[in-house]
């Protein structure tokens, strides 16, 4: 697909300006919706996490589920919350406990030993968020990854031919939130050819009316 970066410049900038000032930072969303895309189809599924290059204009928290010495790597690296083997007992049956955790942190990293049980303790709630834990090998760079997982956003396809994510803040420069959409834009499509499915392309802030590409 050729992607025309002046149009996306020029749909950004219409979308700041249909929003009223608000007394909180607004994000910046990107709506892509697809026509002729059989989203029963596994191929045509996505579950991917796109590293924006400029941040999605707000931290990432990272919660890390560790044992042993990569328990004290993740404290190190800055996660923002580390739970240990031993603390994932508090967790099990209480829903309410791991509903807080899925709203409090984007993203969830688990020692590769300990998904089984992880899976088993907080699936039922993190799983439809699309918030599973991440595998974590016991030798991995636990502070490039939480730094990855800071500037990143996920993008999904499940039961809708549709993909909605963040690309950013209002208080972001124009041409960093294109960079950002088109780092989206090229995932997407390695996937899903957007010059054959493409059916709309939508940007607009949190509150602010949508400005349409097509």
């Amino acid at each position: 697909m050729e992607l025309d970066q002046k149009q996306l410049a020029k749909l950004v900038e219409e979308a700041k300006k249909n929003s009223r000032k608000r007394n909180f930072v607004q994000a910046v969303e990107l709506f892509l919706s697809f026509k002729d895309l059989d989203v029963k189809s596994p191929e045509n599924r996505i579950n991917e996490l796109v590293t924006l290059p400029h941040g999605p204009g707000k931290e990432n928290k990272v919660c890390v589920i560790a044992d042993g010495d990569l328990v004290t790597k993740a404290r190190s690296a800055g996660a923002d919350l580390v739970i240990t083997k031993q603390e994932i007992d508090q967790y099990a049956g209480n829903k309410k406990a791991i509903k807080k955790l899925a709203e409090a942190y984007d993203y969830f990293m688990a020692r590769t030993d300990l998904m089984a049980t992880v899976g088993k303790t907080f699936g039922t709630v993190l799983g439809p968020r699309g918030k599973m834990p991440e595998p974590l090998p016991p030798t991995a760079n636990v502070e490039a990854l939480i730094k990855k997982y800071r500037n990143s956003v996920r993008i999904r396809i499940r039961d809708q031919p549709a993909v909605r994510c963040r690309v950013g803040s209002e208080s972001m420069p124009s041409t960093d939130l294109v960079d950002n959409i088109m780092s989206v834009l090229n995932t997407v499509d390695r996937k899903i050819k957007l010059d054959q499915h493409l059916s709309k392309l939508t940007v607009k802030t949190t509150m602010g009316a949508p400005a349409k590409l097509r």
